[in-house]
């Protein structure tokens, strides 16, 4: 088949005097494509986290394409397991790095296509020549939090894992109880505690022993919880980041809300329009229009899933607790009255809305229309 014509095609796309390199990171091996952009790209295989390796690698390239020592380096992979740490080192060893959002890497459309290590590395390698030849919408790049930054998202990452073990927990004791039809709403508390101190004996000692070692663990990651959950509120009221106080007034807002919004999407990231704030969200609409036919895909979801599905939890519980808020009268007069998947909808729309009002409330100081804020803290707001 033809080659397919693209914005670049008939002109020089090289850049002579520069060493490319791509990475395919797997858990035993990394394959490495390096090249010039003039000659065929050489590859080499490395152990996983082999830093020497890596230099010996770009060392060998830079003498087989005839360059210097200190020619420029630039080079890619995949966003992953392995966070930012190569990045870092990469940056120390004076090589200009990108992080790529794998999703945005595009593929061949055919039903069957080949995919190796080897081919992904050939194609990151490309791909990153074009977008140092001035394609720079042939991919998304990945901001790179400091490593301070990076830290301050452990605490509410934690929070999340150790609660889903939590509910794991439950569901487990409670699926077991079923077997011998003794049913119980909740687990754990007091209630709990006397129940099953009055019906344990009636199990096989077996399942008995099982339950007490489920009740175990569901005790020591309700501790855990917990004590993240004080560390986080305390951090929150102590002014750790004046965003997280701000957002944590308005009425609908807790602390855990807060701190998850500051630490993954308003406290380091830099957004200049609000096209921008529900585009990181992965609230943006995708239509699909080609000649007669024009559907709409609903959003997009390539943001950030945590703060997404906070956002959408957080427009429903601004409509109970800000139902004077200009935004809460919008959701009503347009979706109050349908049936419960426009409200579903609604509420994906409302959600965009407020996360561009706390954009704006953080970045501008201006206050949603007609919020309210909690009581204790109006003073302080005023003031």
């Amino acid at each position: 088949m033809d080659t397919p014509d693209t914005a670049l095609r008939g002109q020089n796309t090289t850049a002579g005097g520069r060493l490319y390199m791509a990475f395919e990171l797997g858990e035993r091996n990394w394959k490495l494509s390096l090249g010039d952009g003039q000659r065929a790209p050489s590859r080499c295989t490395v152990a996983a986290g082999d830093t020497a390796a890596v230099l010996t690698a770009i060392a060998n390239a830079r003498a087989r394409c005839h360059l210097g020592a200190d020619a420029p380096v630039y080079s890619c992979y995949e966003a992953g397991r392995d966070g930012f740490w190569l990045h870092r080192w990469l940056a120390e060893q004076g090589i200009v790095n990108l992080v790529v959002d794998s999703a945005s890497i595009e593929v061949n459309r055919r039903a069957r296509r080949a995919k190796t290590d080897r081919l992904d590395s050939d194609k990151l390698l490309s791909m990153l020549m074009r977008y140092y030849a001035g394609e720079r919408r042939v991919w998304a790049v990945a901001r790179i939090p400091t490593p301070e930054q990076e830290d301050d998202r452990r605490l509410h990452r934690e929070l999340e894992r150790l609660r889903k073990e939590q509910t794991a927990h439950t569901n487990r004791i409670r699926s077991l109880l079923v077997l011998h039809n003794l049913r119980i709403r909740s687990v754990g508390g007091r209630i709990w505690t006397h129940w099953w101190t009055s019906q344990r004996e009636l199990l096989a000692p077996g399942l008995r022993a099982e339950i007490d070692r489920e009740c175990e663990r569901l005790v020591l990651v309700h501790q855990q919880i917990r004590l993240l959950e004080v560390q986080q509120e305390r951090q929150v009221r102590s002014g750790a980041h004046p965003g997280m106080a701000l957002l944590a007034q308005l009425a609908g807002i807790g602390a855990g809300s807060a701190w998850t919004l500051v630490r993954e999407l308003f406290g380091w990231r830099q957004f200049r329009n609000r096209r921008e704030v529900a585009g990181c969200l992965g609230l943006t609409p995708t239509p699909y229009a080609s000649g007669t036919s024009e559907v709409e895909l609903g959003i997009s979801k390539a943001g950030n899933r945590r703060c997404r599905w906070l956002m959408v939890e957080l427009a429903w519980s601004w409509l109970r607790l800000q139902p004077g808020s200009q935004l809460s009268h919008w959701f009503n007069e347009r979706f109050a009255g349908t049936g419960k998947r426009m409200r579903r909808i609604g509420i994906v729309a409302l959600a965009r809305r407020l996360a561009i009002a706390l954009w704006r409330y953080l970045e501008h100081g201006e206050i949603p229309v007609g919020a309210i804020f909690k009581p204790r803290d109006v003073n302080t707001v005023r003031a």
